[in-house]
């Protein structure tokens, strides 16, 4: 399986059983390098909440691909208003796809839709994803706060992946998710949610190094936009 980076929070997901995409904020991201143009075929497309940094281009993506958004129930009926398939879960909630196995748990965030005039939308609850694939369990956290039950998550699956947010300000920082980690165990940690904006620059190398002192069992793995980790 091919796990690749396009910057922020938005990663795609090569498989045999299929290709996904989490968070596509590819054409107003300053770090991507694709832009919706560059995908021919998608089969589904993962919203971890509304903020347009991550509903991104999912509604051009799933006009484009026939690909299935997948997310809560809110920004599934929103969603659906602009004639796009989609598929609706909430937290707690697992549905087994052709392409894989999807899980949707807490995260802790706002997730109102902007409706262009400084209002929003109500979005439902912001959250996370579990994704199983070729038998794997990745870890995509959203954006989010350090939570306790990343522990339990940690204890009832073995994952070989997790993509956290380091950015601080809006989710969490370096120093929490590297408590993250140790609560979630997971072979691999890419950090993501970071330097895309002022605001939230961080030093990422300075994370690595605090993982693998606090959590020398979970290898960190810095990948730039349109970099790729073979899994």
């Amino acid at each position: 399986m091919k796990v690749i980076f396009h910057g922020h929070a938005c990663f795609e997901i090569e498989s045999m059983e299929g290709r996904i995409i989490i968070d596509p904020f590819l054409r107003n991201n300053p770090n991507a390098k694709a832009t919706p143009e560059d995908f021919e075929t998608l089969d589904a497309i993962l919203i971890s909440h509304g903020h347009s940094d991550h509903f991104g281009d999912a509604i051009e993506l799933a006009k484009k691909t026939g690909a299935v958004i997948v997310s809560n129930f809110e920004i599934g009926c929103f969603a659906e208003r602009s004639g796009v398939r989609v598929h609706q879960m909430h937290i707690g909630g697992k549905y087994k796809f052709p392409f894989g196995t999807i899980k949707l748990v807490p995260a802790f965030h706002g997730s109102g839709i902007p409706n262009g005039d400084g209002t929003f939308l109500y979005g439902g609850l912001a959250c996370g994803f579990l994704v199983q694939v070729e038998k794997k369990w990745l870890y995509h956290a959203g954006d989010t706060g350090l939570f306790g039950d990343m522990n339990l998550i940690g204890r009832q699956y073995e994952l070989e992946l997790a993509m956290l947010p380091i950015g601080d300000n809006f989710v969490m920082g370096s120093e929490d998710a590297v408590i993250a980690t140790q609560m979630l165990r997971p072979k691999n940690v890419i950090p993501m949610h970071y330097n895309t904006f002022p605001v939230i620059k961080q030093d990422e190398k300075a994370f690595i190094d605090l993982l693998h002192l606090k959590a020398p069992e979970s290898r960190g793995i810095l990948l730039e936009a349109g970099q790729v980790l073979n899994l």
